[in-house]
């Protein structure tokens, strides 16, 4: 395998790299390094795969110091030259999408970053595969595109087609634009649509980072609709064997278009993630309650069973111990970012 991976600055992609070096995979992979969150985390993540800063030049393919199976290159998806060329050049037999504008709040903030990168972005991905004749595009979808569902747990068949942010509905075009050229070209796509990723290494944007680093400094941290929300958290581990497994899977030719959801399919009510996270910490939050915020949804929830049936998908990290691991990483890396 010769795949290309974006976004191996951030977090499921830093682990993705990790995992298929030690398989012998061929990695080429690369990000923006954009400013959304800290940028120190993700040159540190870059750092963790034998990635030095200074190495990492624009459009320029850097080898790692560690793995001598895996180059980096600071390259952004909406360079439609500079991607076509590396397309060109490296002949890459699988694609991993993940790079993109994340964050359902920041939408409303930042909504014309989100096109740019997630569908512009995107579609100059899927022009690579067409032209360069890649055999498997798995890219990253969300389980955010369920939207307000009441129907639980969200399968794979349920509509998607009522969106209640602008990422999300980012997220709905990937795959809409993926199924056109599947139709079209029979390039094998498969969308992965992750449900709310935690663990080492993890975005300081996302609740469980920070909600520790509150807690850990004694700060007040904000819970929304009063802590009445379900989330199907997922280990970060557990989520990077599913993503091998689906890259290392069957010849997906005779049905060139698929979508799996790709959650732990155990949702946790919010306080009860928060009451669980002190425990491990052994401190108390000082806890905020308030509304809903705009373009949140109130549960997730992943039936797993079409990814369990095809690739043997299980995941096997409880709550518990997935936050006793993020807080051990937590209590080394807390004060750089």
């Amino acid at each position: 395998m010769k795949i290309l991976i974006t976004g191996t600055a951030g977090f499921i992609g830093h682990g993705l790299v990790k995992a298929l070096a030690r398989e012998g995979a061929d990695i080429v992979g690369i990000d923006n390094i954009n400013d959304y969150y800290s940028q120190e985390l993700k040159y540190a993540r870059l750092a963790d795969t034998g990635i030095a800063k200074e190495d990492a030049d624009y459009g320029l393919l850097t080898q790692s110091r560690q793995l001598p199976n895996y180059r980096f290159g600071k390259i952004d998806l909406t360079d439609r030259e500079r991607l076509d060329e590396l397309f060109a050049k490296e002949n890459f037999t699988h694609v991993c999408n993940l790079a993109g504008q994340a964050g359902v709040r920041y939408s409303i903030e930042a909504p014309y970053s989100y096109i740019q990168s997630n569908v512009v972005g995107f579609l100059n991905i899927l022009e690579g595969c067409r032209n360069h004749h890649v055999s498997r595009l798995v890219y990253a979808s969300s389980s955010s595109i369920y939207g307000m569902s009441p129907h639980v747990p969200f399968h794979e068949a349920d509509a998607t087609d009522q969106p209640v942010s602008l990422y999300a509905a980012t997220k709905k075009s990937n795959e809409l634009m993926a199924y056109a050229y599947s139709k079209l070209y029979r390039i094998p796509t498969v969308s992965l649509r992750f449900f709310t990723v935690y663990g080492p290494w993890g975005r300081p944007d996302m609740a469980p980072m920070k909600f520790m680093k509150a807690i850990d400094k004694g700060e007040t941290i904000q819970i929304y609709n009063h802590g009445n929300m379900l989330r199907d958290f997922t280990y970060i581990d557990d989520i990077v064997e599913g993503v091998c497994r689906i890259l290392n899977g069957h010849d997906d030719r005779d049905i060139p278009y698929s979508v799996y959801n790709i959650g732990n399919s155990d949702p946790v009510r919010l306080l009860d993630f928060i009451e669980t996270m002190e425990k491990v910490m052994g401190k108390e939050a000082r806890k905020e309650m308030l509304d809903m915020q705009p373009g949140d949804v109130t549960q997730t929830f992943a039936d797993t069973t079409r990814l369990q049936n095809d690739f043997g998908y299980k995941p096997s990290t409880a709550i518990a111990d997935g936050l006793r691991k993020l807080y051990d990483w937590f209590g080394e890396w807390s004060t750089s970012y």
